[in-house]
């Protein structure tokens, strides 16, 4: 079996931003030699997410006012401890922490409208996001 673990540093210009990583987790899956496996993705902070989607900026919006309504900014308990990301937690648990994707024949075995996205909802400071490869 053969493994590749990679950490991609993300840092947005923005508290929330979606960023495309299809083509960064691509490069790590044909890198790592693995022809026949899985690939993990997933944000090391609970104040982010991955996960797959269409790469339309219509639906990018969709997501976001989505998110918004059912974790708008606000005051939340959290904030007692003196923090103001309340939202962040919650639109972390909407949209997941993570995904499993197959790698087939050496390459991201993706549908094709699918796209790997990190969602930042507590950013413009440097994140990091997991990439691990397993198979033959």
């Amino acid at each position: 079996m053969t493994t590749r673990t990679e950490y991609l540093t993300i840092e947005t210009e923005r508290p929330r931003e979606f960023v495309n990583l299809t083509d960064r987790v691509r490069a790590i899956v044909r890198a790592s030699g693995v022809r026949d496996g899985l690939a993990l993705v997933s944000s090391m902070h609970i104040t982010a997410s991955v996960y797959v989607n269409d790469n339309e900026s219509g639906l990018l919006e969709d997501i976001a006012r989505w998110a918004d309504r059912l974790a708008p900014p606000g005051d939340y308990a959290h904030h007692r401890t003196g923090e103001s990301n309340g939202d962040a937690h919650l639109k972390h648990l909407l949209l997941g922490h993570q995904v499993v994707l197959p790698v087939t024949a050496g390459e991201l075995d993706l549908g094709p409208w699918e796209s790997v996205f990190y969602a930042e909802f507590d950013g413009r400071r440097p994140k990091r996001v997991i990439v691990k490869v397993v198979g033959d």
